[in-house]
């Protein structure tokens, strides 16, 4: 049941047009959603008390109301004879008062018409959602769909390098709005699960890549692994674990059509079962190097 309008705004019955007037714009700026942000509290009560006024700030609804001919939400009762008493009455409640004192509110002015009346027109909420994303999905884009409560689906484009964290706004995909008022924006924040090889920084890509003995010492092509897919990388001799190669334009898309790159640390890794073949060329090599001289000085 519609709360009497009388009421929300917080007025007497006998009140002037101008105390209506004063009153709904006192209200208004209290409870209006730009000034309580995620509110829905506040949000409610803007919307009651720009109903209230709706009605109460047009002199013909005000009149018709306390005529008991409408109710609080303007919709006519059933008639009833003693009503004519009044039909050709004129409204005690006419008014020549307008809004021009109103019109340089830079909030409301946009809700109210020349002569007064209310006219709502209010973009719908936001509505927020997670979305979790594989590490290459966010790095090489895609589509994908949200299930939403009521059982519908939200479709939504990955752009290609999307980062953890990033929120993508659908427009118009939120609430709908309030009288004719376009529609609020979905914001889906983004959460990128982690790769097992794989590290972002920033725009660039850093792999981890195990190399041979062999491989190491004579160098020579090996294949590298990156976000698109696995290319071949030329392997200086003599590579040691913690060589860092660059594939340029191997990482992450960018907006201007631009990649980063991938980084290549290298680690030299012996086999993981013992080969005697190893194990006899290398107590018959006489090499002098030792890689602690620099901790022994």
């Amino acid at each position: 049941m519609a709360v009497d309008p009388y009421t929300v705004l917080g007025v007497k019955r006998n009140a002037s047009q101008d105390d209506i007037q004063k009153a709904y714009r006192r209200l208004a700026k209290k409870f209006h959603p730009d000034l309580n942000p995620g509110n829905k509290q506040a949000e409610e009560q803007f919307k009651e008390v720009s109903a209230a006024y709706n009605l109460l700030g047009d002199t013909d609804k005000r009149a018709r109301y306390d005529r008991s001919e409408i109710d609080a939400s303007g919709t006519e009762r059933p008639q009833q004879r003693f009503y004519r008493d009044f039909a050709e009455g004129g409204s005690p409640y006419a008014s020549d008062a307008g809004f021009a004192d109103f019109a340089a509110d830079d909030i409301l002015s946009q809700f109210f018409g020349r002569e007064g009346r209310t006219n709502i027109r209010m973009r719908g909420s936001d509505v927020h959602y997670r979305l979790e994303l594989d590490f290459l999905d966010a790095i090489n884009g895609g589509k994908r769909q949200i299930t939403l409560p009521d059982g519908s689906i939200l479709d939504v484009n990955i752009p290609p390098g999307t980062s953890d964290g990033q929120v993508l706004r659908l427009r118009g995909k939120g609430r709908p709005g309030m009288g004719g008022g376009r529609p609020g924006d979905a914001l889906v924040e983004i959460e990128v699960r982690p790769h097992r090889i794989f590290t972002r920084k920033g725009d660039d890509i850093h792999v981890d890549l195990p190399i041979s003995l062999s491989e190491a010492v004579l160098g020579g092509k090996v294949r590298v692994p990156t976000p698109s897919g696995s290319v071949t990388m030329t392997l200086p001799k003599w590579s040691n674990t913690g060589t860092v190669l660059r594939l340029k334009g191997k990482g992450v898309p960018r907006i201007d059509g631009s990649k980063g790159d991938e980084f290549v640390t290298l680690k030299v890794m012996l086999p993981e079962k013992p080969d005697p073949e190893l194990e006899k060329f290398v107590a018959r090599w006489q090499g002098a190097y030792s890689p602690r001289q620099a901790m022994e000085a």
